[in-house]
């Protein structure tokens, strides 16, 4: 009896030294942040168009340019540069009223006039989607910082428009300028009437509605041109910085990105057949719609060409 009263005492004291390990408590499951909600599209853009002097004999492009946004869908209306101001209080009033994305497009004494408003805008801290101004005149002011997208197609030597037209200081839009005084087949009352560059505006306008406002950071790089006599205007909106990889020339990055040769060299002020480094900051022309600066990059750089033995 004795023996068992000790075998009792001595498993019951080695249960108590030892108790039962225990499951480790679980971790309070969190929960992963619900996904951003798709980003809304902007409303259609409104599109006030401005002739020059005497609009209904050398601005008929601009009639032009309006009917084919019209039949494309948009709100646009032209009018006399002779009522900027009155058109400019009217566009700021329907702002106000109904925020909607703002185009000005105007030549001669017109792009001077879409300059004029964009000013009226930026004291109401109206943003301006979108400026284009088509061999404005001389006295055309400097982009205000407003203005998200500015687009300056010229002709420096003229002597009816000519306006070179450059951004405030500070400026962080997009910012491109194309002077084409080197094709000869283009004046100052034949300018606005291509219906290449009303394709691209009808194109740039179209694409509008989908782009965000962070698109119109830091990363814009002012783009300006002595376009080729014997080419075609491509709008592009601005630059993107872009990195040098082992093998790269300007030809490859050129074809990479299908941006023409010329662009390139001009845009980094260097030769076309320029040496490059590894690393170097290349500046690279891009639509509105600005492409995966990655996946443009993503294209294997040729090999370096084997010795001969």
């Amino acid at each position: 009896m004795l023996a068992a009263v000790a075998l009792l005492a001595l498993g019951t004291g080695t249960a108590d030294a030892s108790p039962a390990k225990q499951k480790p408590a679980a971790s309070p499951s969190v929960a992963p942040p619900p996904p951003a909600p798709p980003a809304e599209p902007l409303p259609p853009p409104k599109i006030y168009l401005f002739r020059g002097a005497m609009g209904p004999i050398f601005s008929t492009g601009m009639d032009r340019l309006e009917e084919k946004l019209t039949t494309a869908g948009f709100s646009a209306n032209v009018y006399e540069f002779t009522i900027c101001r009155l058109i400019g209080n009217r566009a700021i009033a329907s702002y106000k009223e109904s925020p909607a994305p703002i185009v000005l497009i105007g030549h001669s004494m017109g792009g001077l006039c879409s300059v004029i408003i964009s000013e009226m805008a930026a004291k109401e801290n109206i943003p301006i989607s979108l400026v284009i101004t088509i061999d404005p005149a001389h006295a055309t002011d400097d982009v205000p910082l407003n203005v998200e997208r500015f687009i300056n197609i010229f002709l420096s030597d003229s002597v009816l428009g000519g306006g070179n037209v450059v951004a405030m200081p500070g400026y962080r839009g997009h910012y491109a300028s194309y002077d084409l005084k080197e094709n000869n087949r283009v004046s100052h009352i034949n300018i606005e009437k291509s219906d290449d560059i009303h394709r691209q505006i009808v194109d740039m306008v179209t694409q509008l509605p989908r782009i965000q406002a962070t698109q119109t950071e830091a990363d814009a790089v002012p783009l300006r041109y002595l376009v080729p006599g014997d080419t075609l205007v491509e709008l592009w909106d601005s630059g993107v910085r872009m990195p040098v990889r082992r093998g790269d020339t300007l030809e490859s990055i050129a074809a990479a990105n299908r941006v023409p040769l010329w662009s390139l060299a001009q845009s980094n002020s260097l030769p076309e057949n320029a040496t490059l480094t590894p690393g170097q900051s290349i500046i690279v022309p891009r639509h509105l719609t600005p492409p995966d600066a990655a996946a443009a990059m993503a294209v294997p750089a040729p090999p370096p060409a084997a010795r001969r033995k």
